[in-house]
């Protein structure tokens, strides 16, 4: 068994040279956002729900991007509503959102 049910990765990288990259989408306002639900939720710790910031995931064209692990699920976002729908409906109730993955 895996330590945490579900492990959250946000790509915050910051490209230097102008190239497209997760952090021109506020990507750790995002990931601190996440972060701060799944703990009010009392979703977070051993057996639950861990988000992470990640370096580099290399998607950045296709960005912002997270990937959620077990399952392998990469997901883009918009706004807090698209981080709500995915704690909900992938964290809480084990259903990818497909209008977000990519």
């Amino acid at each position: 068994m895996s330590y945490y049910a579900h492990h959250v990765f946000f790509c915050c990288n910051q490209r230097k040279n102008g190239e497209a990259c997760c952090a021109d989408h506020d990507a750790q306002g995002m990931r601190d956002y996440a972060k701060s639900r799944v703990k009010a939720l009392k979703l977070a710790g051993k057996g639950k729900v861990r988000i992470n910031q990640a370096g580099c995931l290399d998607r950045c064209e296709e960005g912002p991007v997270i990937v959620v692990y077990p399952e392998e699920v990469w997901y883009t976002y918009v706004d807090k509503d698209d981080i709500d729908e995915i704690i909900e409906e992938h964290l809480v109730n084990g259903r990818v959102v497909d209008r977000l993955r990519i």
